[in-house]
């Protein structure tokens, strides 16, 4: 990092949030729209992503051109680091709230209409779902997307988690090269990380797609199909977005912009990825295996 700023760093007036702000609006007013077959709710979810990805690319760059530029001193630094860590504490919150769901569901909601537990279950049971045994994976006493066959552990799960331990491994060999100077390994550690998480998207649309046409499981295979397209789709994103990220690290990497001392784009993507490692263990763990 350049020892010429001395000052902390205060940004120029952006439009980037607002950009950011109207491309999310419409990204998640269309993605619901589409879900629900609403008008143009398809055109307007794929309208809000390309203008999300035109926020990003103009924000992260500015951000970029002011670090390689000196304008960035030791206080800023923390100050990314500190932001760092809060964003992923509110992704940590994220997916707790949906594997909360799923315990909940399991644990709670299920037997209790299915008459075990106490709380009077046993008679909601009896006047309302008669005849309902409550087994997980379970799409309800309505029999909500008609019948359909669990995910397994076994093959494309399995291999998948093979897959992102070993980006996690390719991930920190790449940080250990940048800190030590190596650029040459830095880059290749981090092109075998980045291909290691495309394979892994493919893998996972490759089990969409036998889940939605042998199996039958889909989003309204009720509580069981919701569940698990909820936390393993928006897991899939979050390790789209990663690859993405650790890409753009890569581009850099071979542009020059890192050294032993002043990496620390890479570092906030280092964090990120692991992140994801850790909770696609805990969805191997409850969804698949348990």
């Amino acid at each position: 990092m350049s020892s010429a700023a001395t000052a902390y760093y205060v940004p120029h007036s952006a439009r980037w949030p607002i950009v950011g702000s109207i491309g999310l609006f419409i990204f998640f007013f269309g993605f619901a729209s589409w879900l629900n077959d609403a008008f143009l709710g398809r055109e307007m979810f794929f309208l809000g992503a390309a203008i999300i990805v035109f926020m990003m690319f103009g924000w992260f760059g500015e951000v970029a051109k002011e670090s390689e530029s000196g304008a960035y001193n030791s206080q800023v630094d923390t100050s990314f680091r500190l932001s760092m860590m809060w964003f992923i504490f509110s992704e940590v919150m994220f997916f707790a709230a949906f594997f909360g769901a799923l315990f909940y569901a399991r644990v709670f909601s299920g037997p209790w209409i299915g008459g075990v537990g106490g709380g009077g279950a046993d008679m909601t049971n009896a006047l309302l779902y008669e005849g309902f045994d409550y087994v997980w994976p379970t799409n309800g006493p309505g029999d909500v997307g008609g019948n359909f066959e669990k995910m397994g552990w076994f093959g494309l799960p399995l291999i998948n988690t093979l897959l992102l331990l070993t980006s996690g491994v390719t991930c920190t060999l790449a940080h250990h090269a940048i800190r030590a100077g190596h650029r040459k390994p830095f880059i290749l550690w981090l092109l075998a990380t980045v291909t290691l998480g495309f394979i892994f998207v493919f893998l996972q649309a490759e089990e969409y797609m036998h889940a939605y046409s042998a199996m039958n499981l889909t989003m309204n295979s009720g509580i069981y199909g919701s569940t698990f397209y909820l936390l393993t789709g928006f897991h899939g994103f979050h390790v789209t977005m990663g690859a993405v990220i650790l890409l753009v690290v890569m581009i850099r990497a071979i542009r020059n912009h890192f050294t032993a001392e002043n990496h620390f784009a890479f570092e906030a993507a280092a964090w990120y990825w692991h992140f994801v490692d850790v909770v696609w263990l805990g969805l191997f763990i409850f969804v698949y295996l348990v």
